[in-house]
């Protein structure tokens, strides 16, 4: 795998296997290279663009190696806004599974809201979760995958 020019990081553990399905095709389509990372072994495709990362078992482990090894031009997919939040801060680009842009305009306030309603759920409020993962959410994040591709330098 090459590590030049911008990458692709995804925080694997509770990335939806869609979101890597398109990811896997996206990396070998665009010859940009892919890693996933997470704290328990992974099965990814043969292939000299994708690369699985395992890490240590342990509170953010996984967001911690990300958020070391990424660089500006990047892209990272994940949930995690605090990981967004210090990601976007380096000058990568960061997206959700489903689709939702992380950029310096939003992530405050995004890890604002996030840090209030662990508050509330720390009280004892029941907040509930996320829906689940839909066609739509597909759709958006591979319409999102296609932006960032379409402004990353083509491979050399």
């Amino acid at each position: 795998m090459t590590e030049a020019g911008p990458r692709i990081w995804v925080d694997a553990d509770a990335c939806p296997a869609a979101v890597k399905d398109i990811l896997y095709r996206a990396a070998e389509r665009t010859r940009t290279p892919l890693l996933l990372v997470a704290n328990q072994w992974l099965t990814v495709p043969r292939s000299p663009w994708i690369r699985m990362v395992q890490v240590p078992r342990g509170f953010d482990v996984a967001d911690a190696h990300i958020a070391g090894q990424a660089h500006a031009g990047d892209l990272v997919i994940t949930a995690d806004i605090p990981l967004a939040a210090a990601v976007v801060e380096k000058g990568a680009a960061a997206l959700s599974p489903r689709g939702e842009e992380f950029n310096a305009n939003n992530v405050r306030g995004l890890l604002d809201m996030r840090n209030a309603m662990d508050q509330l759920r720390a009280s004892g409020l029941n907040t509930g979760g996320p829906p689940a993962f839909s066609q739509a959410d597909r759709q958006a994040f591979a319409n999102g995958l296609d932006r960032w591709l379409a402004r990353k330098p083509p491979p050399s």
